[in-house]
Parts: structure tokens; sequence; C-alpha cells
């Protein structure tokens, strides 16, 4: 297995973000992700992130799709491409209602048209052709227009496109035209809730789930007292099926409920929409967050590992723990060693 981090500047330090990512690229991590909200853009830190770098991938977990209009998406991913000698990843993904139609002004759906189309047309330019193309939703150049069909004056390449999905339909859609997946709300004890999407749509064209580069994983804290690991994450859980969508629209709360916990994920959504949020938290059930990351003893979290590898995730995301850059540094190299261990075993007969 690989292993990937994410990056960001804590009160705007940037050079400590880049400190960081040289330091995991030391520890031997094979990527480094930077995302975007309504904050800063994923794009920026990963050009001033790859000028600082050799070695580890950089990727977007994720760009916004509704951000920016294919072409722009393309010229970026090239550009950063071009930048990091090869090293780049585009990672995509929809956001929810709130955000598409709160911060960018246009609409959230159709989300699975503009996720399919979008994609095509970012391979399209990469790959150095004249801009055709006649979608549902884009249509290059614009009819009963002065547009022309154009082709990029950078050089063509390929970009390696994962895409951040947890519905059925655009879960599928990852297995069919994507090259990896990001996850979120997952855990690997569920995996095949979520997979069996994933597999349907990479049957369509002929791949299996072993054709992508499936991320997952979650925080990575060490300890003897479990408890004390616990019990301050689950206001988190609380949060994400609570406060990170709409009561309508959150996929989060959804993905948890396509994994088993259907009950819990609609108590905890209830009880925080209703304002009370420490119940809410208290909803969380200890299994829960023991499943949605790698926390324990080494021996527990080398556990952990095994039950990603054997769910299939190719690349586990780590989020090393600590209150100080050391502390997260030093769990950091201390979970690479038990990758190393893991990835030096010979996994069980299924």
């Amino acid at each position: 297995m690989k292993t990937a981090v994410g990056f960001g500047p804590v009160n705007d330090d940037w050079e400590q973000a880049a400190s960081w990512v040289l330091e995991a690229e030391k520890l031997g991590v094979d990527f480094a992700f930077s995302g975007e909200a309504w904050g800063y853009d994923a794009a920026t830190s990963l050009a001033f992130i790859a000028s600082r770098t050799s070695r580890i991938q950089i990727g977007s977990g994720i760009m916004q799709l509704p951000a920016r209009t294919p072409a722009n998406l393309a010229m970026i991913a090239m550009s950063l491409a071009s930048i990091s000698n090869d090293r780049f990843v585009l990672g995509l993904g929809m956001s929810g209602p709130q955000v598409v139609e709160g911060w960018y002004g246009v609409r959230f759906q159709p989300a699975l048209t503009r996720i399919r189309e979008t994609v095509a047309i970012v391979r399209q330019i990469a790959r150095g052709e004249r801009l055709h193309f006649k979608g549902d939703m884009f249509e290059f150049p614009l009819p009963d227009s002065e547009g022309r069909a154009l082709k990029t004056g950078a050089p063509p390449r390929e970009i390696p496109i994962y895409l951040a999905t947890l519905g059925q339909k655009t879960l599928e859609l990852t297995g069919e035209i994507a090259d990896g997946w990001i996850a979120s709300s997952f855990m690997p004890d569920h995996a095949d809730a979520l997979f069996q999407h994933m597999a349907r749509g990479a049957a369509k064209v002929g791949k299996t789930l072993a054709d992508l580069d499936l991320h997952g994983g979650g925080v990575v804290a060490f300890s003897d007292d479990l408890d004390k690991l616990i019990t301050p994450r689950k206001p988190g859980f609380a949060f994400e099926m609570g406060a990170m969508g709409s009561p309508r629209h959150n996929f989060y709360t959804r993905a948890y409920k396509m994994q088993g916990y259907e009950e819990v994920a609609t108590k905890v959504q209830s009880l925080w929409l209703e304002g009370k949020r420490e119940e809410a938290a208290a909803l969380i059930p200890d299994d829960f967050v023991i499943k949605a990351n790698l926390l324990g003893t080494d021996e527990m979290v080398k556990e952990r590992i095994r039950v990603y590898r054997d769910a299939g995730i190719t690349t586990i995301h780590a989020a090393p723990s600590g209150n100080t850059f050391g502390e997260r540094l030093e769990t950091l190299g201390r979970f690479m060693d038990l990758i190393a261990e893991v990835n030096g075993e010979t996994p069980a007969p299924a």
C-alpha cells in the first residue's frame, strides 16, 4: 500500500506547510493532497508545494468541479503537471448544494452530467485534441457564436483523474471513468457497500476495481488508552452528519447509512439540527470511531492497516494527530514504520 497526507497552512504559516510535506517526502510518503472549501483554493498551494518538492506526488483533494469551467480546469491541471514534472493527480468532487449554489452561484444539478462531461473535456484538452464537444451540459464551440474549436498550446500529457464520490450513481461513474477514488465517510470494514457500485461501473468498460487507485484512511493516533482517543473524535462525526450538508442533501450522512449505520446517522443528524450537539455526539458509537480511523497501540493500528489493505484500499490517507508540528511528525514516522511492516507481510488468503 501507498500512503498520503494532507497539507495546508495553520495560521497562514505556509513555510510550516512546506516543511510538513518535505518531511513527509523524506519519510517516504507517496502523496500530498491539498483541498478547498470556501477559503484558499487548492491549485495555488499545490503550485507552491510542487516547487519545494522533488519526489512526492501532489494532488488536489479535492478541487470543486462547479468552481471552474472545464477548459480552465484543464489549463490548471496541465500547469501543475508541468511545474511538478508530472507528479500531479487531479482530484475532483462536486461538494454539495449549500456550497455550490451559495458560494459559486451555479445550480448543483445535474451533478452526474457535470462530472462525466468535465472529465471527458479535461482529458480531451490535455491530450492535445481540438476541442469539439457536444454534451447535455457543455458544448464547444458554442453554437451560433464566433467561438473557434481550439487546442491547447501546452504540450499534451496524460493526467490521472481521481473522483471523490459517495452516492451510488456517482460511485458507479467513478468506476467507469476515473483513475482513482478519494474516500470520505468511509469504513473499510463495510467497503463493499460502496465498492460494489464502483465495481459495476468499472465492469461496463472492461475494468475491475484493481484498475483504480483507491484512497481511504483517517486520523492516526497512538495510545494505550483507546477511550482517550475515541471520545474527542465523536463531535467531529456529529458535525459531519449534522452540519456538512442541508437537511435534504447530506451525502456524508447518506454514506454512513449505506455502511450500516442508518439509525445512528438519522438520530445524530436530527439531534444536531435541533441544536442538541452534545447529545448528537454522545450517540456516536465507539466502534464507529474505531472503524473510521487508525487508533490505539502499534498492534491495533497495524491491524487497522491490514483491514484497509484487505478491503482493497491501495493508498492510505493518514491524518496524524498531535498538538505540535513535532508531535504530528513523530506520529507520521511511527505510522510509516507500521506501513512498511504490513507491506512486508504476505496477506492471508481471502
